[in-house]
């Protein structure tokens, strides 16, 4: 009985990036607001980053939900759009 010994190089890296990446588009798929608290972590940006430069323009108040006094919410996808074109302007 003859045995064939393969070896198999995987790239690390690459897999790990290809899992992050499809990580990410089930959460979009399922996340349907977000908070600054998500937000942050989600664009590895400051909160008073955000407040400053994202959540204080009129586009991103008019996605912005909240009760009186509450916590407040932007629907995903809109607001990750207005994002964009913010970040396009600068």
């Amino acid at each position: 009985m003859n045995f064939t010994n393969v070896q198999v190089n995987f790239n690390q890296d690459e897999i790990r990036k290809y899992i992050n990446e499809k990580l990410d588009e089930k959460l979009n798929e399922m996340l349907f607001t977000w908070d600054i608290d998500e937000m942050s972590k989600r664009t590895c940006m400051s909160k008073s980053f955000l407040e400053n430069e994202f959540l204080h323009d009129p586009r991103m108040k008019v996605l912005e939900r909240r009760k009186e006094k509450g916590k407040r919410f932007w629907f995903f996808e809109p607001s990750k759009q207005v994002m964009k074109e913010i970040m396009d302007e600068w």
